[in-house]
């Protein structure tokens, strides 16, 4: 059977839902979304690529910045529209900011820190 038999792309737009998960330490790393090509590609190649809703293609995770996701297992949820990506992040950084985890604004009272690592500088590896 075909993997993509079980996923629901007709929700979104064509798109689903896909959460990367360290899969040694169970920190979340980042949200983004998959097409059907995205989701072939990384269940072909095994590091994992996404679509760009900004760039309107699809997006190799670390093309740019080196920093790639590494496939160790993929998940849906019961409904096939969520996928959880269980990944070695390779290079330390999650993030376009630089950081680990895109996950570094923490509510504390009224006002949000940043927690975050910080792997590298985004100015210096993009440019921008």
């Amino acid at each position: 059977m075909d993997p993509l038999e079980s996923l629901d792309f007709t929700k979104g737009d064509g798109l689903v839902t896909a959460i990367a998960q360290d899969d040694e330490t169970d920190e979340i790393l980042m949200v983004a979304f998959m097409n059907e090509a995205a989701f072939r590609a990384t269940v072909e190649t095994g590091e994992v690529v996404y679509w760009s809703r900004s760039r309107g293609k699809l997006w190799h995770k670390g093309e740019e910045s080196g920093n790639t996701q590494q496939v160790k297992a993929i998940f849906s949820d019961c409904d096939g529209d969520v996928i959880l990506l269980r990944v070695e992040q390779r290079g330390g950084a999650a993030c376009h900011t630089g950081r680990r985890s895109c996950f570094f604004n923490k509510l504390e009272g009224d006002r949000w820190d940043d927690v975050g690592v910080q792997v590298f500088d985004p100015k210096q590896v993009y440019g921008k």
